[in-house]
């Protein structure tokens, strides 16, 4: 990835997380197992602090479950609705 791209620093700019721990949580995915749960665990929790996002158990084990078991949607409008706001 080319961290001169001006794509990243609009990502920065709204998401307020640096660009290079963006590169940083990239990285650390590229070889992870998504089978293992304590695997996505992990992970769900540090993009959970890098971005200053609390994650609630009950929304930490529907990604870990939807992660591991293949079933992420395929499209960002559905993935939204599955972790955005309970109405």
């Amino acid at each position: 990835m080319d961290s001169k791209n001006p794509f990243f620093d609009n990502i920065e700019k709204k998401t307020h997380v640096k660009k290079e721990d963006i590169f940083a949580i990239a990285e650390s995915v590229s070889n992870a197992d998504f089978s293992d749960p304590e695997v996505v665990r992990k992970l769900i929790a540090r993009i959970g602090r890098t971005a200053g996002v609390p994650v609630s158990k009950e929304k930490e084990e529907a990604i870990v479950k939807a992660i591991t078991s293949g079933n992420m949607p395929s499209n960002f409008s559905s993935l939204s609705k599955m972790f955005g706001p309970k109405k």
